[in-house]
């Protein structure tokens, strides 16, 4: 699968959009204005709603992604969202600076794809939308991926509390874990489905493991460090004349004079203090 990808991205690359996030995060921005403003518009005209797109509305295949995460003017809300945006966005761009543009954007769009399969399959089995399939699980799957990526990674809960990436990934599965469970104890077809759906919509987190996302990682790192070494121009010294006992040069006094030792073994060069009183090399 590794090599699958690698070859993709020697033919597609060019495509790939660098700076994914910083587009997630308008659009994220947006769909909180629309949620202030009136959060039914989203679902009256957004809203990944398959019956609405079968009847000829696939604008929806699309728009579904500004799902408002803020309906409301609070103080505490709006600073709980751009905490999480934020969040979000760090996480986003550390992946793509490890994974490389094209395969962090395989790995969110794959994530918008399987939440707009998850929709479907919601739709086919219940008759009813999906409505929880804007960036919620793909930005959750980011929280899974870092984790595994930089486990030690310290961030700092309500900027005091400092916690690891690794502990944050865990609680978030767990979380997922427990939405599943209650939707499968719920015994409903529809909540069957439900649980479905949340498990397809994660389900590019396993492109993580299968993919060779994380050894593509370390070998792209290995290649770039590789590279810098090579173009990396030689820092030339600020001096063509040192003395091998004292150190001195030119630059520190240029009526100095110094003279290579023709009895050590190498180029040994010493200042006219050095050249008859230092012990030859052998």
């Amino acid at each position: 699968m590794y090599k699958l990808i690698d070859k993709l991205e020697r033919k597609f690359g060019k495509f790939a959009i660098p700076g994914l996030m910083k587009y997630i995060v308008i659009i994220e921005i947006i769909s909180a204005f629309i949620g202030i403003v009136n959060p039914f518009i989203y679902y009256k005209y957004f809203a990944l709603d398959f019956s609405a797109v079968f009847s000829g509305q696939i604008w929806r295949l699309v728009t579904f992604v500004f799902c408002p995460e803020l309906t409301e003017l609070d103080f505490f809300d709006i600073l709980m969202f751009a905490i999480m945006v934020y969040l979000y966005y760090v996480i986003g761009n550390s992946l793509e600076r490890m994974w490389g543009s094209f395969r962090f954007n395989i790995y969110y769009l794959s994530g918008l794809l399987l939440g707009i399969i998850a929709g479907l399959i919601m739709y086919i089995f219940t008759g009813y939308p999906f409505w929880s399939v804007g960036f919620e699980y793909i930005n959750m799957s980011l929280i899974l991926a870092f984790a595994c990526m930089y486990p030690d990674q310290e961030f700092y809960l309500y900027f005091l509390l400092p916690v690891k990436a690794k502990w944050i990934g865990i609680l978030d599965a767990v979380l997922l874990t427990v939405e599943v469970i209650q939707y499968l104890a719920i015994g409903t077809l529809q909540a069957y489905a439900m649980a479905f759906a949340v498990i397809i919509s994660m389900a590019n987190f396993i492109l993580f493991f299968f993919a060779g996302f994380k050894r593509g990682a370390y070998k792209s790192m290995k290649r770039k460090a590789q590279f810098k070494k090579e173009v990396t121009p030689k820092v030339m010294p600020l001096y063509r004349h040192r003395c091998a006992i004292c150190g001195r040069t030119e630059r520190d006094d240029p009526d100095l004079e110094f003279r290579y030792c023709t009895k050590c073994n190498g180029n040994y060069e010493y200042c006219a203090d050095h050249i008859f009183t230092h012990e030859h090399v052998k």
